[in-house]
């Protein structure tokens, strides 16, 4: 299935000297795609001209749309929502609402990314709130982990949804047909946790997801269930301080190898091993969060992501849409409803 992406060329920290550089790696890899620039044409023709690529290289494949405004990265949501309403950002979730584009990719404010998104596109029925979800790296593979920061409070219906969203993910593309379900605790036994998290539990049981039970936070990394479910507080914690693990302990392995002349060569001597381990824990190759529960889809890249990072991103979107991702959710979400319905009529 070939799909066309808008890219919001004007987000994140770097702006179009990222996005566009990946756009067109991901260009030249996957002839069959096409790709949107989204933004302030000259800034990216300027861009365009640096990387010497001509308008017709790609033909058709590479357009740009022009956006007049740019969301800035503190800026406010409501005040992105209603007073930039040509901002880049905007425009390119307007082209997958039309259908122009099969789905959006943005560096940018992340508040603001989600509110547009959710005034444009709307929830899928039966979903309260969107969530976040995001893959993180295991001792086995990977592991898909929301809400990542959408939703700090949440009802134990809210972590059901959530799990319903993220099982269809998983299943969809690593096409495993009842991954595991984990539920983040502060204990294995089903007596911990809060009225929140013990009400989660229940309705995830009596749900038809292959529920593992209540994880622990060192069972994210041990790979112990394929999805692991919480609220935005607290996923948001557990994804910045992986990331700030990762690059103490770069930084670490950095500082002994850097010490003398024997750890110089013993880091030469190791140089294979450490490109391996770096290449395994680097969390660009796992950049690209994804906006569940909405009617399109729509990817979030980390705000200081480098051009390997956003094309991570870009990757990401290129393969749910591919999936049709959000209409997976869709058919899972009224299939629930419709057998707790049926449940329930069954019982008065």
């Amino acid at each position: 299935m070939d799909v066309t992406l808008a890219i919001d060329a004007m987000g994140g920290d770097h702006g179009t000297s990222v996005t566009i550089p990946a756009a067109v790696e991901y260009l030249k890899q996957f002839p069959c795609d096409s790709i949107i620039l989204v933004g302030q044409t000259d800034v990216i023709e300027a861009e365009l001209r640096t990387l010497h690529i001509d308008a017709g290289q790609f033909g058709a494949r590479l357009r740009v749309h022009a956006a007049s405004e740019v969301v800035g990265m503190d800026e406010q949501p409501q005040s992105a929502l209603r007073g930039k309403k040509d901002s880049s950002m905007r425009v390119a979730i307007n082209l997958v609402k039309n259908g122009d584009a099969s789905a959006c990719v943005s560096a940018g404010n992340t508040g603001a990314l989600m509110a547009t998104a959710r005034y444009v596109l709307k929830t899928i029925p039966g979903i309260d709130r969107p969530a976040i979800a995001s893959y993180m790296p295991t001792r086995n593979g990977q592991v898909c982990m929301l809400d990542l920061g959408a939703n700090t409070d949440c009802t134990a219906e809210h972590l059901l949804q959530f799990a319903m969203m993220g099982s269809t993910l998983v299943t969809a593309l690593e096409h495993k047909p009842h991954p595991t379900v984990g539920l983040l605790n502060i204990g294995s036994e089903d007596i911990k946790g809060n009225e929140v998290v013990k009400q989660a539990a229940a309705l995830l049981r009596a749900s038809d997801l292959n529920f593992y039970g209540n994880v622990e936070g060192n069972d994210i990394f041990k790979g112990t269930t394929d999805v692991v479910v919480c609220d935005g507080f607290v996923g948001n914690v557990a994804l910045k301080t992986t990331e700030g693990l990762a690059q103490m302990l770069g930084g670490f392995l950095r500082e002994e190898f850097s010490r003398n002349v024997f750890t110089r060569f013993a880091g030469l001597v190791a140089m294979p091993v450490l490109k391996a381990f770096k290449r395994r824990v680097d969390h660009r190759r796992y950049n690209g969060a994804s906006f569940l529960g909405l009617r399109g889809i729509v990817v979030k890249s980390h705000g200081s992501a480098d051009v390997l990072a956003f094309r991570c991103a870009i990757d990401r979107a290129a393969e749910e849409a591919r999936e049709n991702m959000w209409q997976h959710i869709s058919a899972h979400i009224e299939k629930w409803h419709t057998e707790r319905q049926n449940i329930e009529q069954g019982v008065a």
